[in-house]
């Protein structure tokens, strides 16, 4: 095997690498912006819970698409998750605050990870370039033998 065909080979599984680390990161990317949605909505949702009064009728969400009647028993204070499957008793505002925090610690991480994911692509498409290059020269030289 050529050196140039040694090199070839180095940059094409380099550029594998990258594929892979770039799959890596649209994953971690999809589940910040997944993580993202599901808070805005519990943002919405403890505002709305502002607005309404104790006995209140409200319709559960319980998935699927489907949902539970229920009555509001409390609305100054409720559960929210602290991580680990632990999760805490809050008072409303605090549990915005909350929500609105872990939104902005979300947002900083998409931002960080998008940054990656640019870099990667810039990247790889420097590699496919080179690849391309390096194999019109050897297709070129093949023709003149």
């Amino acid at each position: 095997m050529s050196q140039n065909e040694e090199a070839l080979r180095r940059l094409v599984l380099e550029l594998q690498i990258l594929e892979g680390t770039a799959d890596t990161l649209q994953t971690r990317l999809n589940f910040v912006n997944a993580a993202i949605t599901e808070l805005q909505m519990a943002n919405e949702t403890i505002e709305g819970l502002k607005k309404e009064e104790v006995g209140a009728q409200i319709l559960m969400p319980i998935g699927g698409g489907s949902y539970l009647k229920a009555r509001l028993d409390d609305t100054k204070n409720l559960i929210v998750g602290i991580g680990a499957d632990v999760s805490t008793e809050r008072d409303v505002d605090s549990a915005q605050n909350d929500v609105g925090s872990r939104i902005l610690e979300f947002d900083k991480a998409r931002t960080a990870v998008q940054q990656q994911l640019n870099e990667v692509s810039i990247q790889m498409s420097r590699l496919q370039n080179q690849i391309r290059a390096m194999s019109e020269r050897q297709s070129e030289g093949k023709e003149n033998v």
